[in-house]
């Protein structure tokens, strides 16, 4: 059976001992921990159930706003339901000379993750995928609850490893319910080299979650405090000193980016990427690349995007030239003659032709709204083609190339992947320069996983 996790205000030091029995149920086993005001044990409810056993004494060390982060913990904890986050089991209090409160959890046996590197343990690279993983799988269902709850110290010592070698989730003493402490002065709460600046400021954010999941995880990484390691410009420099994939150093790289509008926004963006189901940028695109012609609104409800015509370009003007009399002279050489044969190349002839000016005289229209997409294609203004799909269904947008060459080049599309379907546009030739591409790329990724669009497709889903 689970084991229990108590919290209690702190009785005086000479009170507490091993197998003194708190509210006449949990017998005290070990002390795991003290500072100020506070002590931890190890307990036990029967024979087989083991506790831990949190003390908190209302006195001369504790103030109200402890008090008040302890009932939060509790209060949120009653309405957790994640089987990587301990059970919450009871709440009491007990007055006998100094005032006590307790919470009761489910108590997981294993190591924490500081723990294990304190003992030497080295984390490959597979294991700290597969632990991130994991706590973004958590921090999903913590940060998608309504209102959210941010966690706000996530760092080695708060991660449990269980004998079966799986993540919990554990101390919610700094938890944070945004919708009841909205507009309100907070409490600075975080470790430092694990918490954003942004906390500090009283801000916490989700994103303010990932940030010290990627501390967590270059700590993993390194054997090294992220709080030991330098910076540059506030970012934690951990790179050089670990061999890395660049997808696994870009992604935490953005987990880690000191200012918060660079991070992912939310945990299951971050979980798509570290999936390899978005474009990470090492270098992000801030404004449209010069010269571009394409025409893009976005608000929080609606994305248009207008592709123009390009027109022929001077290079293939006489592909055009050569192409078009060689058909002007077989036509009327095959009818003449009565050889249908002739007539063949000039049909085959027809596709690259038709592509190649449908291309450069065709403009697409893209429109995103939060429900579903349009994609239509239009040939001198008047439209010739239209798709649309579901905008919530979208998991990745990236380069694709299309199956039909020209002058030995591949037509290249972008492409929106919606579940198995994909649909594709902007294959024109000459194709769209690849800085043009990935502004756009990037532009549509921002929209679509922008935390506020985000609440609002997830609810859709």
């Amino acid at each position: 059976m689970p084991a229990i996790l108590l919290l209690f205000p702190i009785i005086p030091n000479n009170m507490l001992e091993v197998g003194q029995i708190l509210s006449d149920r949990y017998q005290l086993k070990q002390k795991l921990g003290q500072n100020a005001g506070r002590q931890t044990w190890l307990a036990s409810l029967t024979n087989t159930e083991r506790v831990i056993v949190k003390l908190l004494a209302f006195g001369d060390q504790v103030q109200w706003e402890d008090l008040k982060l302890f009932e939060r913990e509790a209060d949120i904890l009653k309405q957790l339901d994640h089987p990587q986050i301990p059970r919450y089991r009871d709440y009491f209090s007990v007055d006998d000379r100094l005032l006590w409160f307790g919470l009761v959890q489910d108590y997981i046996p294993g190591s924490s993750l500081k723990e294990l590197i304190t003992s030497g343990k080295l984390f490959s690279e597979a294991e700290v995928h597969k632990i991130a993983i994991e706590i973004l799988e958590i921090l999903i269902y913590l940060h998608e609850l309504s209102p959210a709850v941010l966690h706000r110290d996530i760092k080695p010592s708060n991660l449990i490893f269980d004998l079966n070698q799986q993540i919990y989730l554990v101390d919610f003493g700094a938890v944070q319910n945004r919708a009841t402490t909205q507009g309100a002065t907070f409490t600075v709460i975080g470790t430092y080299g694990y918490a954003p600046m942004e906390q500090f400021g009283g801000k916490a954010v989700p994103a303010s979650d990932l940030y010290a999941l990627g501390a967590t995880l270059i700590h993993l990484l390194t054997g090294t405090s992220p709080a030991d390691l330098p910076q540059k410009q506030l970012r934690i420099q951990f790179s050089s000193s670990i061999s890395l994939s660049p997808h696994f150093i870009r992604w935490i790289e953005t987990l880690t980016a000191p200012d918060v509008q660079q991070r992912f926004s939310t945990a299951r963006l971050a979980l798509k990427a570290l999936n390899n189901q978005l474009t990470l940028h090492t270098n992000p695109l801030t404004h449209q690349p010069y010269g571009s012609r394409i025409q893009l609104h976005t608000s929080f409800s609606q994305l248009e995007i207008d592709i123009p015509q390009r027109g022929l370009q001077i290079s293939h003007r006489f592909l055009i030239f050569a192409l078009i009399l060689t058909y002007g002279l077989t036509i009327p050489y095959g009818i003449l003659t009565f050889q249908p044969l002739v007539l063949i190349p000039w049909v085959l002839g027809l596709l690259p032709l038709s592509i190649l000016m449908l291309s450069a005289f065709s403009g697409i229209h893209l429109s995103l709204n939060r429900d579903h997409f349009v994609i239509e294609w239009k040939l001198l203004g008047l439209r010739y083609r239209r798709i649309q799909g579901k905008t919530s269904a979208i998991g990745r947008v990236y380069i694709g190339n299309e199956a039909i060459a020209i002058n030995n080049t591949l037509l290249v599309s972008i492409v929106l992947q919606a579940g198995l379907k994909e649909f594709k546009f902007g294959a024109v030739f000459p194709s769209l320069p690849e800085l043009e591409r990935d502004w756009l790329i990037q532009e549509i990724e921002n929209w679509l996983y922008d935390e506020n669009v985000f609440e609002t497709r997830r609810g859709a889903e």
